[in-house]
């Protein structure tokens, strides 16, 4: 049975890790690499680094932070924000990253998917999406881009169909709604996306507890959950988390083998 996988965020803008409350109020927590040795030491499968402005300002991605990681940790990360052509792509995999995440690049160009699943594997392309609350969308999400700045009309669920049949290896599904509340992981949506499509899905936003992600993996059937405030915070650790998820039975990496 493939094990599941816990992997700390780090939303990065201006070179520092910040962590705001659905897209807002954000304060600064310490640096990208720091933080990132860290939690690789500690038991994380896998990073995700947003460099959450990129897009929002139309500049490309931190690549000097991109390759700072890379030579620094040991288990794979994903680098999502300001990936505005393939030759973005190209660049994050030369960087040393494991996998790119695209978002506003990819409604906007949805191609770009089977290109980047094409010229570097479908493993290495991740789908985010930012879904909220709407009642004009037939699954009742909408997807929004730019950081939540934009509506876009599509329906979450269809889209995720859609992205996954161009190539997409993996979708995280990150709620606005839910997003730095720690009141739990948006629940009906990650488990309509994990429903439709047959690639891996993984829960984001709103993780506030060991027993979130429990439910992330029981009840929104992620294949993956993504936490943040609650490390960073230093209210829970990896560690700690595991353990309640493999108490509950839920298959999770304990150590390196």
């Amino acid at each position: 049975m493939l094990k599941k996988r816990v992997i700390p965020c780090l939303d990065v803008r201006q070179g520092r890790v910040t962590k705001g409350v659905r897209f807002k109020n954000n304060i600064d927590l310490g640096d990208p690499v720091e933080m990132a040795v860290c939690y690789s030491d500690n038991g994380a499968d896998e990073l995700v680094f947003y460099d959450i402005t990129a897009s929002a300002e139309r500049r490309p991605i931190d690549i000097g932070m991109v390759a700072a990681v890379a030579r620094a940790i040991r288990i794979p990360f994903a680098v999502g924000g300001g990936i505005a052509s393939l030759e973005d792509m190209e660049r994050v995999i030369l960087a040393g990253a494991e996998k790119i995440s695209v978002n506003s690049l990819a409604v906007r160009n949805p191609q770009i998917i089977a290109e980047g699943a094409a010229a570097f594997g479908r493993q290495c392309v991740v789908l985010g999406m930012d879904p909220v609350k709407s009642a004009r969308c037939p699954s009742g999400y909408e997807v929004t881009t730019r950081g939540f700045r934009e509506f876009t009309g599509m329906d979450a669920v269809e889209w995720a169909k859609r992205a996954a049949g161009l190539g997409v290896g993996e979708i995280v599904v990150n709620s606005v709604d839910a997003d730095g509340t720690r009141t739990g992981f948006e629940l009906e949506i990650t488990r309509k996306i994990a429903d439709a499509v047959g690639v891996p899905v993984v829960a984001s936003g709103g993780a506030g507890c060991p027993e979130h992600l429990r439910d992330a993996f029981l009840e929104g059937r992620a294949d993956a959950a993504i936490v943040a405030g609650i490390l960073h915070t230093g209210d829970y650790t990896i560690p700690q988390i595991k353990s309640v998820l493999d108490a509950a039975g839920i298959p999770v990496r304990l150590r390196w083998d």
